[in-house]
């Protein structure tokens, strides 16, 4: 499609809504030649015949049936770049859909919504964050724009971009502090104290343990289950039993000075990635809003002495890239460019 300009898709599609040129240079606020003109001049640089005329007007031609969804995605795709280019200039309305982590406050993610508002008071926000499965489903389900994830989690019509991982961890308030990195197999048969109840085994890192342990032929069960880690954090501190946590967790300020966190062997980590809806086209507040989480999760992450916390490539080793890794930077309309 070569030399095809947007003057002349505009001229098509509207000729093949309206089936008339003259209606379509009404529509188009132009002429019936101009637009017969723009038609003229895409049927050469496609060397195909778009429309018969017939005397119940235009009839299109299997060239122009092909060419005419393509037309309307692409003027789609224009406007709503060019509407949204307009619209990050001001930000004075619209609504911001964000899905949040379970771990946001440990991630510079707490204040998130209040220094969105403090910078862009005209916009609504609606932020959900239940569990990573829950935005997952959320944002394939369309009831919000965006979110971030941990890992692994059903990606089905959604575009993943990996931002960075964090260790996961043993906590114990009795295992002596010169234990060593902890096997998956020493877990089966010892008091668990773990989080995210309502989630389940479908909990992203619950669910790594467990597919650890299947491999192994080994049974994890939970002595106590609670909602919250914070929870699950005192249970361990009193001695109910171990768990399991995210790096940033026992990095906290609170975190309990008698309970040690040991790494797992082989090591083992949650990717914490920003998902949204495939093909679909974010606005320009959740834009917004998705970028300011995303630098707040790669803030968090630079300010730590290592690099571990990076997305290694897949060819760094098995298992160093999360499966479930695609897409690219966010644009204006949200899929990777």
């Amino acid at each position: 499609m070569e030399g095809v300009t947007l003057a002349q898709l505009k001229a098509f599609v509207a000729a093949a809504e309206a089936r008339s040129f003259t209606a379509a240079g009404r529509r188009l606020s132009t002429s019936q030649a101009t637009v017969s003109e723009h038609v003229g001049r895409l049927e050469e640089s496609l060397n195909a015949l778009l429309f018969v005329r017939h005397r119940a007007g235009l009839v299109l031609t299997p060239a122009a049936e092909e060419l005419l969804p393509h037309a309307r995605t692409a003027l789609g795709a224009v406007e709503a770049g060019t509407e949204s280019v307009r619209f990050l200039s001001s930000l004075q309305g619209g609504v911001s859909t964000f899905g949040v982590l379970r771990y946001a406050a440990y991630y510079d993610l707490s204040d998130l919504a209040v220094r969105f508002h403090h910078r862009y008071p005209g916009v609504r926000i609606r932020m959900v964050g239940l569990h990573s499965g829950f935005v997952a489903a959320s944002v394939r389900e369309g009831v919000i724009e965006a979110g971030l994830v941990v890992l692994p989690v059903d990606v089905e019509g959604l575009t993943v971009k990996p931002l960075a991982r964090d260790e996961v961890v043993l906590a114990s308030a009795t295992r002596p502090a010169d234990a060593g990195p902890v096997a998956v197999e020493e877990l089966a048969g010892q008091p668990l104290v773990l989080y995210d109840a309502y989630a389940g085994w479908l909990d992203p890192t619950r669910r790594q343990l467990q597919e650890r342990a299947l491999r192994l032929g080994v049974e994890l069960d939970a002595t106590i289950e609670v909602e919250l880690a914070e929870t699950a954090v005192q249970l361990v501190a009193a001695g109910a039993g171990s768990s399991v946590f995210a790096r940033a967790l026992t990095m906290s300020a609170s975190f309990p000075a008698n309970v040690r966190s040991f790494s797992f062997d082989p090591p083992l980590y949650d990717t914490i990635a920003l998902v949204t809806r495939r093909n679909a086209y974010l606005s320009p507040a959740t834009l917004r809003f998705a970028r300011m989480a995303e630098a707040a999760i790669l803030n968090t992450f630079r300010a730590r002495l290592d690099d571990s916390w990076r997305i290694p490539s897949p060819a760094e080793g098995p298992g160093a890239a999360p499966a479930q890794s695609s897409g690219g930077p966010l644009r204006p309309g949200g899929g990777p460019p």
